[in-house]
């Protein structure tokens, strides 16, 4: 009877502990540091240790006062070795010292767990940098095996830009050319060493005012794929099934998949109405929730996704709209931006630490002059960011160009030639690229320089942006005519 008693009351503290540890929260986050008020690396890493339920960070370089700092607290790192080191990794000896010199010193004290080989590649490099990214990360796993770091992964991080389709997930497929040529030998190395396909899924770049609640994890109606007959009920979900999906059309379905960058800013301008604490807190909020709920997606119901938020804080050198500089769950003096149960202690509750905007963003919410929002969400259009400067929208009009797209409109003697300016001429390209490749957000996103709008197009408008610099007023206004953008100064 004693036995029989002890045996029952061992079986039920072992099943309290098994749901105690299937409680624990935790939660990645990337860590950016384009701010001049940051915290020290070394207080970072002490805050994150102590104060927060983070229990992984991703950083875009690999800085060893932040590797250094990050020693002996248990905390998993990611690093990224720059994009234009990929064509010298070809070298295995080069690819050997550059691990030696700028890894292993930190390992294993600061525990390393994935080195990725460039950021977003195949989406911004040229054709040539782009076939070279397979083999520099082979060189790079040899190169860690070779100095006693076999159990470091090695990938690469990619903008969703690398789907030729995402909606439904269910007819989502690689880029042609991408595919076979680079995506499928990618997936086999990855295979091979266990390695996992990251990807930088952000429902945030496909806001539509009508599907503000399917993007931010909040009640809504869902959306169901006909063809896998599956039902959504968030933008999230639907991403990752799209990249999933077109893995398994290259025979790789059991790669594993890491969201190693997604997030939604708490501060915009006035033109950014979808950049509020309120909506931050409820899509971060509503990742940290999914993930520490274990379920995945609809056709992945029984895989964990591994989740990385951007970002852990403001920064404030950022180049771009103010949205670019408020990703951050943090501000710099540590104090949080909203509260999404990331703080120890904490309940949670997706609540902003601040009043929520009263009406769109910027200056905290109220801005003073008018929110002007978009009349329509039935007609999308690829627009420069007024902040964009001419070498940049060049960059983007050749880049447009040499996909496809049909120029000829904005060479000389073309329909759409005159105004003849930089701004003019890409405004023409990057929607005719955006057009053309299925008016996904990552379509328009051109390096940060690209902004979608909305409009009817049977209808003509003014979108009026203010710009107010060293007491100089730029008004800029954007007329839309049928489906070409025309910018007027």
């Amino acid at each position: 009877m004693k036995i029989s008693s002890r045996k029952h009351s061992f079986l039920l503290l072992f099943s309290i502990v098994g749901l105690c540890l299937r409680c624990v929260i935790s939660i990645g986050v990337n860590y950016g540091t384009m701010g001049n008020n940051l915290p020290p690396p070394t207080q970072v890493a002490q805050f994150i240790k102590d104060k927060t339920v983070i229990d992984r960070i991703k950083i875009f370089d690999i800085n060893p006062d932040i590797l250094r700092a990050f020693a002996n607290t248990g905390i998993s790192v990611t690093v990224t070795i720059p994009n234009g080191e990929v064509p010298n990794l070809l070298d295995l000896a080069y690819a050997r010292r550059y691990v030696e010199a700028n890894i292993k010193p930190f390992y294993p004290l600061t525990k390393i767990d994935v080195v990725l080989v460039g950021n977003e590649v195949l989406h911004w490099d040229t054709p040539d940098v782009q076939m070279k990214l397979v083999p520099a990360m082979k060189n790079v796993h040899k190169a860690l095996g070779l100095t006693g770091m076999k159990n470091v992964k090695v990938s690469s991080a990619h903008s969703l830009g690398i789907l030729l389709r995402s909606n439904p997930p269910s007819s989502a497929r690689f880029r042609p050319g991408w595919d076979v040529g680079i995506l499928a030998p990618m997936l086999q190395f990855l295979r091979e060493t266990k390695s996992p396909f990251m990807v930088n899924p952000y429902p945030y770049f496909g806001y539509n005012p009508k599907q503000e609640d399917f993007l931010l994890f909040r009640k809504n109606k869902g959306l169901y794929d006909r063809f896998s007959k599956k039902w959504y009920n968030n933008s999230f979900d639907m991403l990752l099934d799209a990249v999933y999906m077109s893995m398994v059309r290259l025979k790789y379905p059991d790669v594993e998949i890491v969201a190693a960058e997604t997030g939604w800013p708490s501060q915009g301008e006035t033109y950014e109405p979808q950049c509020t604490v309120e909506n931050a807190a409820s899509y971060n909020g509503g990742l940290v929730k999914k993930y520490n709920s274990g379920t995945g997606t609809p056709l992945m119901p029984h895989r964990k996704i591994e989740t990385y938020i951007f970002g852990l804080f403001n920064e404030n050198t950022k180049s771009g709209s103010l949205a670019e500089r408020n990703f951050g769950l943090f501000r710099p003096d540590f104090t949080p931006v909203y509260n999404i149960g990331v703080l120890k202690g904490e309940q949670g509750h997706p609540t902003p630490s601040l009043p929520p905007p009263k009406t769109g963003g910027g200056n905290k919410g109220q801005p003073k002059t008018p929110v002007v929002r978009p009349p329509t969400q039935d007609k999308k259009f690829c627009m420069p960011k007024v902040e964009a400067t001419d070498a940049q929208l060049q960059s983007n009009i050749n880049y447009a160009c040499s996909q496809g797209v049909d120029c000829t409109p904005i060479q000389a003697g073309g329909p759409c030639f005159s105004p003849n300016t930089i701004r003019s001429h890409a405004a023409f390209a990057m929607n005719s690229y955006y057009q053309k490749m299925g008016r996904n957000s990552f379509n328009c996103d051109f390096a940060g320089t690209g902004v979608v709008a909305f409009e009817d197009p049977s209808k003509s408008y003014l979108y009026t942006h203010y710009m107010i610099s060293y007491k100089i007023i730029y008004i800029i206004y954007t007329s839309i005519i049928q489906e070409k953008i025309r910018y007027t100064f």
